[in-house]
């Protein structure tokens, strides 16, 4: 990689410490990152005085210049962001790619006016309803509209240029008011319904059109009171599948899931209290990028310059959220809130949202397509000579070797195989031995499988370098496991995705791959997927555990002191073996204290 000289030390000299923009420029002049700062001087200084992940070394090695914009405020500098975002497209930033504008339902001011869709610049003088997520929800609205309310949804020009009434009359979607044969006054009222249908006030509608019925009955008008009652059951279906429970005001429920270097975030809009739709965003993310940084991005680009709620609701705490609050309130001209914490109706909107932003980036990664290149990708990546049909993984987890869990995850071709996942209790090692845990599990489970209890995998994973491949690789010799690629995954620098490192079974050195590889997104998917299976089963283990623990009885034993303890002495059996003098030594335990703990575990010897 190409080094540019930039004399960084004189640059930072100039810089002033007033809020602002930077963005940071290669040799020909093409903007690479554009970020901004509260503090120009201290922000742009932390790329050249720390360590940076390797993301940013890449940056910083490209980088010939730095340019600075001087704001007024923080809010400004974020406005201004967004904008060179949009502008330039910088390799290195978070890319929201949705630059269209949303449509929208519009009422014009004629003494008839025309419901219509509506996309662009308001330029118009009339109502705007929306926004709505895509012009399919627009157009299934207001095709539900013709059948409640006869507005007309013509096009001036044909509208000025009728003689007779059009097809819309005869099937009693609009009173052709083109030919006079509705009066201003009945047409006014029947707007009148609409728009308050559109701003959320359905049951009010209900109720004129229940009062109108009855009348219409009692003056003998049947057929009249029939069109209302038709009205009212249409509004009734239609308030069932699109309100939202306890809602009136305008919000957007905004989810974010994350994997395998690709996010999904799922934007659900609710205007007036009604259920507007949903839709995808697939930004274009920096590796190693996580939630909270990826929803303040997308939040701040995609809001600007456009109407935003009073309430934006989060699936994860965002970065910068009360600049984000003050500067969209600043945009448009009332409060902004964005809360993560909710409760009842609201947290099982959330959920619904966090669960299709999951869905929908399990269906990115697990297209048909996809899969098949991913698979293929491994293939060759492990010198296999087929697709593997079926792959194993295991994890260990525990907290300073206290209640060791091991995961066994399954993964075929279509993905993972959660009806054959399996949890082991490790029992009889010594606390925090790994590559003793390890043994332990695969001796467990492929003892059985040999048995006749399941098929062998065409790959074991593990989690772990070239020390638990030889530690593991020895037991499977023994239980006669052949046939099987036997492969160990080693987080890279830093721990950071994309930095992993694979080690074969017969190979000496690491088979290191470019983070963009297919087969080694699905070797992080499977990996990531044995991590969280074991997490979730030694938390459930400790919690079971940790309610009748010693140490929790004794007084000034506190989580903070216990997890001293446990650490310094590799769990509670090397707690229970030790002496006095040496609980002492561990910080936060006096002599008497240790006295105390010894006296917990010794007491009746």
């Amino acid at each position: 990689m190409e080094t540019i000289d930039f004399d960084h030390s004189a640059f930072l000299k100039t810089l002033t410490v007033r809020p602002g923009v930077y963005r940071m420029l290669d040799k020909q002049g093409k903007v690479l990152y554009v970020g901004k700062a509260r503090n120009l001087k201290r922000r742009v200084s932390s790329y050249f005085s720390r360590s940076l992940n390797l993301r940013l070394q890449n940056m910083i090695a490209r980088t010939a210049r730095v340019e600075v914009t001087v704001t007024h405020t923080e809010g400004e500098a974020l406005i201004l962001e967004n904008n060179l975002i949009k502008t330039h497209k910088p390799r290195y930033n978070i890319l929201l790619r949705d630059d269209k504008s949303y449509p929208y339902i519009f009422l014009s001011g004629e003494p008839f006016p025309q419901l219509t869709f509506h996309r662009g610049a308001k330029r118009r003088e009339g109502r705007y309803f929306g926004p709505y997520p895509n012009a399919g929800s627009t157009r299934e609205t207001l095709r539900l509209m013709q059948k409640l309310f006869p507005v007309r949804q013509c096009e001036e020009s044909f509208y000025r240029n009728r003689a007779r009434p059009c097809l819309q009359y005869q099937i009693k979607r609009c009173g052709a008011p083109c030919v006079g044969l509705v009066s201003e006054q009945e047409y006014a009222r029947e707007v009148e319904d609409a728009v308050l249908f559109l701003e959320g006030r359905a049951d009010q509608v209900v109720s004129g059109l229940g009062t109108r019925m009855e009348a219409a009955a009692a003056e003998l008008e049947f057929e009249q009171a029939a069109r209302y009652r038709d009205q009212i059951a249409t509004l009734q279906r239609i308030r069932e599948r699109q309100y939202v429970s306890g809602e009136r005001g305008d919000l957007d429920i905004v989810a974010c899931a994350v994997s395998e270097g690709t996010a999904c975030v799922q934007l659900f809009f609710i205007r007036s209290g009604r259920n507007l739709g949903n839709k995808l965003f697939f930004p274009r993310i920096p590796e190693g990028e996580v939630a909270p940084v990826i929803l303040s991005a997308f939040i701040s680009q995609y809001y600007a310059g456009k109407q935003v709620p009073q309430e934006i609701i989060v699936s994860t705490p965002v970065e910068a959220l009360e600049l984000l609050e003050s500067a969209l309130g600043e945009q448009v001209g009332h409060r902004v809130r964005i809360r993560h914490s909710v409760r009842a109706d609201r947290a099982r909107w959330l959920k619904m949202a966090c669960d299709n932003a999951v869905l929908g980036l399990r269906s990115r990664l697990a297209g048909k397509a996809g899969s098949q290149a991913r698979l293929e990708s491994l293939q060759k990546l492990l010198f296999l000579k087929e697709v593997p049909s079926r792959m194993e993984c295991f994890d260990i987890s525990h907290t300073s070797g206290e209640l060791t869990v091991a995961s066994c995850v399954v993964f075929d071709a279509q993905g993972a195989v959660k009806s054959d996942y399996r949890r082991f209790n490790i029992e009889g090692i010594e606390p925090g031995d790994d590559y003793g845990a390890m043994e332990q599990v695969l001796a467990r489970r492929y003892t059985r499988i040999q048995a006749g209890e399941g098929c062998l995998p065409d790959v074991i994973f593990i989690d772990g370098g070239k020390g638990q491949l030889n530690a593991v690789a020895g037991t499977l010799e023994e239980l006669a496991v052949t046939g099987v690629v036997l492969v160990g995954v080693a987080k890279g620098p830093g721990r950071k995705p994309g930095l992993e490192q694979l080690f074969l079974s017969g190979r000496k050195a690491p088979i290191i791959l470019p983070a963009d590889s297919p087969g080694l997104h699905l070797v992080q998917q499977i990996r990531d997927e044995a991590h969280r299976f074991a997490i979730t089963g030694h938390r459930k283990r400790r919690e079971r555990s940790r309610t009748t623990s010693t140490l929790e009885t004794i007084p000034g034993i506190g989580p903070k002191r216990r997890q001293r303890l446990l650490k310094r002495f590799g769990g509670l059996q090397g707690v229970a073996r030790a002496g006095v003098e040496d609980l002492s030594r561990v910080q936060g335990i006096s002599g008497l204290l240790a006295e105390q703990i010894y006296e917990a575990f010794h007491g009746d010897d």
